[in-house]
């Protein structure tokens, strides 16, 4: 499985950290050591323990906590969680669930991360409960 390694900026609500990270196709959900995730953010048990498997046959990881953080790249801010792996052999792993989510595509011709700036802006829809209450009563009374 290809990975590209990028340097990108963890933050979250204890602290931020610039650091070398893989971008993983090949990896489920986003993952990070124990320790740098309780110095970045707080952190939440998972309702049940995750089990993963990795590239070395029979190996087996268990997540039973969880960080949310956000992520710089190239100037535009991701947020996703990321599963606190026991002997991870990176820092941090971006993986398919917030490629996916993200939008992020991987060149590997030119070991780059493709970004959609069309994904990072926010959007708020305009939500008038009130008002279709009220339409929805004229239309019954008429």
């Amino acid at each position: 499985m290809a990975v590209i390694q990028k340097k990108i900026k963890l933050v979250g609500s204890k602290g931020s950290k610039e650091l070398e990270v893989i971008f993983d196709s090949g990896a489920t959900y986003s993952s990070i050591q124990p320790n740098l995730a309780e110095k970045m953010g707080m952190v939440e048990s998972l309702p049940e323990p995750m089990e993963f498997g990795t590239a070395k046959d029979g190996e087996k990881l268990i997540a039973e906590k969880r960080v949310t953080l956000n992520f710089y790249l190239n100037g535009y801010r991701f947020s996703d969680e990321f599963m606190l792996i026991p002997k991870l052999s990176e820092e941090a792993i971006i993986g398919a669930a917030t490629l996916q989510k993200w939008r992020l595509k991987l060149d590997f011709e030119n070991d780059e991360v493709i970004i959609d700036p069309r994904v990072t802006k926010l959007r708020l829809l305009l939500f008038r409960p009130y008002l279709l209450t009220c339409q929805t009563s004229k239309r019954q009374n008429a």
